[in-house]
């Protein structure tokens, strides 16, 4: 144990002593990339974090500061501050905002959930919620997930506030909700772009399958979605050799239909010793999967943003989520230190595109 631990700790010392020439952000900005992160405002006060932050990513998204329990306290409320400290923060260091997320069947307040609201007060409660959010940040926030995991394993619907208990009025009408739901949100800001964002369908799987017909079944309809995230929380156990292949291939065949796919909330959790503690070898495997999802993007001309849900292990949810069994998921340590992952996502992003691969739309304006 003490040999692995000496291990990491040579290998992230040596990643920190020799610097990159050039950060995350410009590289990917060199690549025609939007390379960003989620935050969590409290934390936009911590030197380091915000430092880290500002140098190395140009896209960030509120992990909670826009969600419904954050926003609407009260039916009567809405309290848009941590959110805009978030924007605020963008701003001051000409970076993109993305909104995450206006519908979600979970986590949500307790007075909307136990509400016992009809299907026509529920729709009517989200097109007022949506219309006042979208428009409150409307020109600072570039692209929302509109709709956040909606399907179970198989691509089945959710059971959901939204969808069924009770839903909005089209329970018997399969997709249909969501399609509303994206109706009103273009409707409220017609320059933003709209993304169904889902999790465990980032390779070629029956949910994957599920999120491509829909998507195809909306373009075919004129249904105002642009994008499709994937979120990509991959334990390194379950990253098999074929991985980065059936990423690249669900990518492709999303962004032939006519969108833009963003990888949304990545993060490649390692297995820990009862010290908390990781092997030097479990790094190295992280890192050439993050080094596999980041080529799996840049091959695809149509993938034109990759985010990972937090950047530094300080702060990551993988520890409390697997009462600390898993963790060291993101690019930098718990003392903003550099990872293996980190060197592994900055050589992908300098190397750049292929020919052939170039963006048809440029993300970085």
């Amino acid at each position: 144990m003490f040999i692995d631990c000496w291990k990491s700790a040579i290998l992230i010392a040596a990643l920190a002593s020799v610097c990159c020439a050039q950060s995350l952000r410009q590289e990917a900005e060199n690549a025609g990339l939007l390379v960003g992160t989620a935050v969590r405002p409290p934390q936009l006060s911590e030197a380091a974090y915000a430092s880290t932050l500002a140098r190395e990513f140009n896209m960030v998204e509120a992990e909670d500061a826009m969600k419904w329990w954050v926003l609407r306290p009260d039916r009567a409320t809405y309290d848009f501050r941590q959110g805009d400290e978030v924007v605020h923060f963008a701003k001051a260091h000409q970076m993109k905002v993305r909104g995450h997320c206006l519908v979600w069947g979970r986590y949500n307040p307790d007075w909307l959930t136990h509400g016992h609201f009809t299907p026509r007060q529920l729709s009517r409660l989200l097109r007022e919620h949506i219309t006042r959010v979208m428009k409150h940040y409307r020109g600072q926030v570039f692209a929302w997930d509109v709709v956040n995991e909606a399907l179970d394993e198989n691509g089945n619907l959710r059971d959901a506030l939204w969808y069924n208990q009770p839903g909005i009025g089209l329970s018997t009408e399969g997709t249909a909700y969501i399609e509303q739901v994206f109706r009103v949100a273009h409707k409220a800001d017609s320059h933003a772009l709209l993304f169904y964002n889902e999790a465990e369908g980032e390779g070629m799987n029956r949910k994957s399958d599920a999120i491509y017909v829909m998507v195809r079944d909306f373009k075919r309809r004129g249904v105002p979605i642009d994008g499709v995230g994937l979120q990509l929380h991959i334990p390194t156990l379950d990253a098999g050799t074929g991985a980065a292949a059936d990423i690249s291939s669900n990518i492709a065949r999303l962004t032939a239909l006519g969108v833009q796919v963003h990888i949304t909330e990545l993060d490649v959790s390692v297995p820990l010793d009862s010290n908390g503690m990781p092997k030097s070898e479990d790094l190295t495997r992280q890192a050439e999967v993050y080094r596999g999802i980041v080529r799996a993007c840049l091959n695809n001309p149509g993938c034109t943003a990759i985010q990972t849900w937090g950047f530094s292990d300080k702060y990551s949810w993988i520890g409390s989520h697997s009462h600390g069994t898993r963790g060291h998921a993101l690019l930098f340590d718990r003392a903003y230190q550099a990872k293996p992952a980190y060197r592994a996502v900055w050589e992908e992003l300098s190397a750049g595109r292929t020919s052939d691969s170039k963006p048809h739309v440029n993300p970085l304006h």
